[in-house]
Formats: C-alpha cells, sequence, structure tokens
C-alpha cells in the first residue's frame, strides 16, 4: 500500500520560561492514499503543533516527515514553498476565500500560482466545481454563497493542484450538522478517487464515521480512538 504521508519518532520541545515542555513525544503516523485519518483530542494537546509539522510549516525538534516518498525535513524555505504548493492541500476552519475573485476564479490562482498551463487549470476548476455540485455557483462571489457552499469551493480550491497529502483543520466547526456531513463526505469522495493521503483535525463526532480510521492524540502520541 502507498502511504503517501509517514510521520516518524517526531518530537517537538517548545521552551517554556526556564524548562522545556515536550508537546509531541515520538509520534508515528502513516497514511496510505485514498485513506482519511480523523485526529481527536482536547485543546493544549498538540494538534497544530502536529499539523505545521505535518504541513512543513514547522521542523521537529527531532524524527522524520516524508510527503509522497521524499523527506522535507533540511529543505530550504523556497523549496518548502514549493512543496506546500504542489504536495500539499489544506482546508481550514473558514473557507478564507478572497472576497473579489468569483468560485472558478479562487481555484484559477492557485493553479496559475503553480504554473499550471491555463487551459488545463480551466478543465481541472469546471470538474472540481462539478464535483462539488457548485456548477450553478461558479461565477458567483463569496458572499453571495452559504456557509456550506463556500466550505465546499475551499475543499475544492485544496484539491486543484491534485495534491499528494491533505489537512482539513475543524473543516466543520462553522456548520450545521447536514452541512458538515455534506462537506466530509465530498472529501472523503475526493480522497478516494485522487488518492490523496488526508488527515483531519476535528472534534466533530458527527462525521467520524465518514472516516477511515479515528486516531487520539495524547501524551504526545496517536492512539487508536476507543
Amino acid at each position: 500500500m502507498n502511504n503517501r504521508l509517514i510521520l516518524r519518532n517526531i518530537t517537538r520541545t517548545f521552551r517554556d520560561g526556564t524548562a522545556n515542555r515536550t508537546v509531541l513525544d515520538q509520534l508515528n503516523l502513516e497514511v496510505a492514499a485514498g485513506e482519511l485519518v480523523a485526529v481527536m483530542g482536547p485543546s493544549g494537546s498538540g494538534k497544530s503543533t502536529f499539523l505545521s509539522i505535518a504541513g512543513a510549516l514547522l521542523e521537529p525538534s527531532s524524527g522524520q516527515v516524508e510527503i509522497d516518498g521524499e523527506s522535507i525535513l533540511g529543505k530550504s524555505p523556497d523549496t518548502l514553498s514549493k512543496l506546500r504548493l504542489h504536495k500539499i492541500g489544506f482546508i481550514f476552519q473558514n473557507a478564507n476565500l478572497i472576497p473579489y475573485l468569483k468560485v472558478e476564479e479562487q481555484l484559477r490562482l492557485v493553479a496559475s500560482l503553480a504554473g499550471i498551463h491555463k487551459a488545463d487549470a480551466a478543465y481541472r476548476a469546471r470538474q472540481l466545481i462539478e464535483q462539488m455540485g457548485l456548477s450553478h455557483r461558479s461565477s458567483a462571489y463569496p458572499d453571495k454563497l452559504s456557509g456550506g457552499e463556500r466550505q465546499r469551493v475551499a475543499v475544492a480550491r485544496a484539491l486543484m493542484n491534485d495534491p499528494a497529502v491533505l489537512y482539513a483543520d475543524e473543516p466543520t466547526a462553522s456548520l450545521d450538522s447536514a452541512r458538515g456531513q455534506d462537506v466530509v463526505s465530498l472529501i472523503a469522495q475526493q480522497v478516494k478517487a485522487e488518492g490523496t493521503s488526508a488527515v483531519m483535525v476535528t472534534h466533530d463526532e458527527r462525521i467520524l464515521s465518514l472516516c477511515d480510521r479515528v486516531l487520539l492524540l495524547k501524551d504526545g502520541r496517536l492512539k487508536e480512538h476507543p
């Protein structure tokens, strides 16, 4: 099985006053292509630190991170920036759409930054918009969309460059139960269809049945959720 995301023995220690505080302690995780893994944990358990390291935004104190078979540690900031653009997709709690861009333009901007040919970008954008059930909204601005529609645009945008790894940080926090289920169902479908390795940090127990595995971040390590 192709594991597109691997974290090996990840430790992250922060200086807290005069003492060191270990947030992640020999954490391990492998996520296969086409797998959606949910990570739960109380506030302060290290979920943000975990996502930052897995997303190439923060270096661990020790350990190894591999994305699509390539170690990302020790890379230059420019190399990491390109890796995030081409290999990683992020979905946040709030859609964070650009207010003056229409739905299709939101997606095509990402492709433009990545240097994707305009014709290929247009085809990919229209394909994702259709899969998200937003064809009738492709020319709408964010302020004309519902919360669920905005979050579906955010999912499409994160998938625009066919990332190897997808991270979702509390993607249902601002949605009601039905819309939250819809968004995570779309994420799960796209992950399967495109062979993406996906990790979703969430407190929302309503959507756990849509995930392949559920893990608990506790005492700096990931464990099977009881």
